[in-house]
């Protein structure tokens, strides 16, 4: 009994190791994929336009990845704000919930076209020279 306990555990532990390496793989091969850490240290170490071109183009996808959700979460609100019932009339109500997300993609997103905006004013050849 021990041993088909321990097998089951073996096989378990193999299979998540598994997926895990194949969610690497997909990540790695996108390479727009940072870490909140890896984003501040570029940020504080980019000095030229390719740095800033990088960070530019990771906050356009970022703008652009939050435009997306926060268009699929209107359809949901606008879905849901027609179905509501007495049932569904306590707070908050799952078209309160879409709304609400709704409005935080979108201002998620408007962080992000401002600072890819930045970034890209950055990357501009004029820009570095402007600034010493």
């Amino acid at each position: 009994m021990k041993i088909i306990l321990l097998a089951a555990c073996v096989l378990s532990l193999a299979f998540a190791g598994a997926g895990n390496a194949q969610s690497a793989d997909s990540s790695q091969e996108t390479g727009a994929h940072h870490t909140k850490a890896q984003l501040k240290r570029l940020a504080l170490d980019a000095h030229a336009p390719d740095q800033y071109n990088a960070l530019a183009s990771y906050f356009g996808e970022q703008h652009d990845k939050y435009l997306q959700k926060a268009a699929e979460e209107k359809k949901e609100w606008e879905s849901l704000s027609q179905n509501v019932s007495s049932a569904a009339a306590k707070y908050p109500r799952p078209s309160d919930s879409a709304r609400n997300l709704y409005e935080y993609y979108t201002h998620k997103a408007s962080e992000a076209g401002a600072l890819e905006a930045k970034y890209s004013q950055l990357a501009s050849p004029g820009a570095l020279a402007k600034a010493q």
